[in-house]
């Protein structure tokens, strides 16, 4: 029986190829997670944003009350550090703004891989109050 050489690959051409291809393709599958997991992130602020909004639009509303209905549709996320900036309806300006910043390195999955990225995933939503003169 007779061994057809030249049809044969060597097993050492493949573990190069793995070697070089492996890295390159596990920096591309962490980046898809890494940014898909931002954008779920992202889509829970303006989700949170828009219930504070909701929530602050109704008459008799507090700030403590907007606080915690934001906090509790982010903490299903893991998003504990959040600043929340609340701008209150007036009779001049009868609308409510809620803005939500945190920063990208506390929402990371890498843990600041990276290093400092320097940028908040942010949102913002405005309602016009309910019952201002």
């Amino acid at each position: 029986m007779r061994k057809r050489l030249g049809k044969q690959r060597k097993p050492a051409s493949a573990v190069v190829e793995m070697a070089v291809v492996t890295p390159l393709l596990l920096t591309m599958l962490f980046g898809i997670i890494e940014f898909g997991y931002a954008f779920t992130v992202r889509s829970s602020l303006a989700t949170a944003a828009r219930e504070g909004a909701r929530l602050g639009a109704m008459p008799g509303s507090t700030e403590q009350e907007i606080r915690d209905r934001v906090e509790a549709v982010l903490i299903p996320v893991g998003v504990t550090t959040s600043a929340v900036e609340l701008t209150r309806a007036t009779p001049e300006s009868p609308t409510e703004i809620v803005h939500i910043s945190v920063p990208y390195e506390d929402v990371s999955l890498l843990g600041g891989y990276f290093g400092d990225v320097g940028f908040n995933l942010e949102s913002t939503c405005s309602m016009r109050k309910e019952g201002l003169d």
